[in-house]
């Protein structure tokens, strides 16, 4: 059995003094495919460090996360695209809109994320979508620019059946499910019975948002099987088929 952590930031500093047990932990509960999104010019170092030393079960991603865009956006992207050329990378992300922290910059967010999805458009690769109170923004603009190249996931998904159905109308798009599947009432799990195992890939979002029993503690990418367990429960199927079916889901999408 494969499973497939499409969202783990494991080279963040809240791993530091236990980062290869961290991953050990996750090897031996299956977990054995670990896709690191970027957030910012301060992360990009770790993050190729640590695909360095686990180059057959670490796999970046390059992007400006929405939290860390300002108004100096343009420059800091312009020196993602130099890295670029230089290391192989897997998906465009974690780029996006969130309303819910700071709103200060809503004009800057909206215009990275549209450049960075035709960054992705141009080189052929997934993105990965932070949206986090903005659904209805991060629709308007992957509604216009949405065409038969553009693939990605849409990471952290909790939104409704509406917005599901929305996302599954694009045609190349997966939802990312994580912890909060297993939080008592976040109301997740009756969306996610609504919604076909084909369109559904699993992540962690570690250290954040970790699974019932260990919610508000730090997050591990070894929890992920708690997450397939309990989707697996949902759908009425074997843990098996939820890490086949996802894993080939992530394949789909990152080329890996």
């Amino acid at each position: 059995m494969v499973l497939t952590d499409t969202h783990t930031h494991l080279y963040a500093n809240q791993f530091s003094d236990d980062r290869e047990s961290i991953i050990a932990e996750a090897n031996k509960n299956s977990v054995s495919r670990l896709f690191l999104p970027n957030i910012d010019e301060e992360s990009v170092e770790g993050m190729l460090a640590l695909v360095e030393k686990y180059p057959n079960q670490c796999f970046p991603m390059i992007g400006l996360h929405p939290c860390s865009v300002k108004s100096n956006w343009k420059e800091v992207i312009a020196s993602f695209e130099d890295i670029f050329k230089q290391h192989t990378f897997y998906a465009i992300g974690e780029i996006g809109i969130d309303l819910y922290w700071d709103k200060t910059y809503i004009k800057e967010q909206q215009e990275a994320f549209a450049y960075q999805i035709e960054w992705a458009k141009k080189e052929k690769l997934p993105i990965v979508i932070h949206a986090r109170d903005s659904f209805d923004e991060i629709f308007e603009i992957v509604d216009e620019l949405n065409d038969e190249s553009l693939t990605g996931i849409f990471h952290c998904f909790t939104g409704t059946i509406s917005q599901a159905e929305h996302i599954m109308n694009y045609g190349g798009f997966k939802m990312g499910i994580g912890g909060v599947l297993t939080f008592k009432n976040s109301g997740l799990d009756k969306v996610i019975e609504n919604i076909p195992l084909e369109h559904l890939v699993l992540e962690t979002d570690a250290p954040y948002l970790a699974p019932h029993p260990y919610r508000g503690k730090r997050n591990e990418s070894s929890y992920l099987k708690i997450i397939a367990h309990k989707l697996a429960d949902i759908k009425q199927v074997t843990i098996e088929e939820v890490a086949e079916i996802t894993t080939e889901n992530s394949k789909q999408i990152f080329g890996v």
